[in-house]
């Protein structure tokens, strides 16, 4: 659990006072998006769980709900307290259709709470494609960043960063995606620097090389000006974006592996 600050664990107990209510109101729903510390009871270093910071989720929709459209399908995966499902929901003026997929179930509880209009399931992302969810127009998520202990791998990916696991396993279910991915795992750089370079090696480029996925920056949103937002953490990431029709088919499930085991392994499992 993180130490918060006087004023941090003041706005946190608020927050909770506000979630006793049996409904919310717009006023209470935001103020417990802004200020529900994920850190005050969850040790989020271990489960990589940092919410995304209120403005940039509603920057986030320019590409989501641009590339998805008003209306459509729209699967948040690893979706927290439902940061970016919620100002999806108002971006797409309450016509798009959510589905919300949280392993937290007190994450899932706020979430609930804070979007009632979205199906909510409590599972593991990485059982999401083994539960005939049907076809998204988009997939979006603010997964966790890096090496996060899992129990198996997504259908292609068989390495460490857990962002790549869940863009592997949008790709079976979503036309299109929209994430929140640190820097070095976005195959360019744009935030932070001035310019759009993409990248020339690295594990990003690796993955795009494994999966046929093209990884682009959408509209150019800056999420630098949004680094000290974050609670607990300040991330360099990046909005990445991609278009999974290309490929046209649902990705297969394979064997799972776990490379969690002591054994080393290098980016795509294998043995060091």
């Amino acid at each position: 659990m993180a130490k918060l600050t006087k004023a941090q664990a003041k706005a946190h107990a608020q927050a909770c006072d506000l979630l006793t209510k049996p409904v919310l109101t717009e006023d209470d729903k935001d103020f417990v998006l802004k200020n529900w510390n994920e850190g005050a009871n969850h040790v989020n270093g271990a489960a990589g769980a940092f919410f995304t910071p209120y403005d940039m989720a509603f920057d986030f929709t320019i590409d989501a709900i641009g590339q998805g459209g008003y209306g459509g399908r729209i699967i948040d995966l690893c979706a927290g307290i439902g940061m970016l499902s919620y100002a999806c929901w108002h971006r797409s003026h309450h016509k798009a259709r959510i589905t919300c997929v949280e392993r937290n179930p007190d994450y899932l509880a706020v979430g609930q709470k804070i979007l009632p209009e979205a199906e909510w399931i409590l599972a593991d992302v990485l059982d999401v494609l083994d539960m005939d969810l049907g076809r998204f127009d988009v997939a979006i998520s603010n997964p966790p960043f890096g090496a996060i202990k899992r129990e198996k791998n997504a259908p292609r990916y068989s390495g460490k960063d857990f962002e790549f696991h869940v863009i592997d396993i949008a790709s079976g279910l979503a036309r299109e995606g929209a994430f929140i991915v640190p820097q070095m795992s976005a195959g360019f750089n744009y935030s932070g620097s001035g310019c759009y370079r993409r990248q020339e090696d690295g594990k990003a480029v690796k993955f795009q090389e494994l999966t046929g996925l093209h990884f682009e920056a959408g509209c150019g949103i800056d999420t630098n000006f949004y680094i000290n937002d974050w609670k607990g953490v300040s991330p360099m990431c990046e909005i990445v974006c991609v278009d999974f029709e290309p490929e046209e088919q649902a990705v297969e499930a394979v064997a799972p592996a776990n490379d969690n085991a002591p054994v080393q392994a290098d980016l795509f499992g294998t043995a060091a």
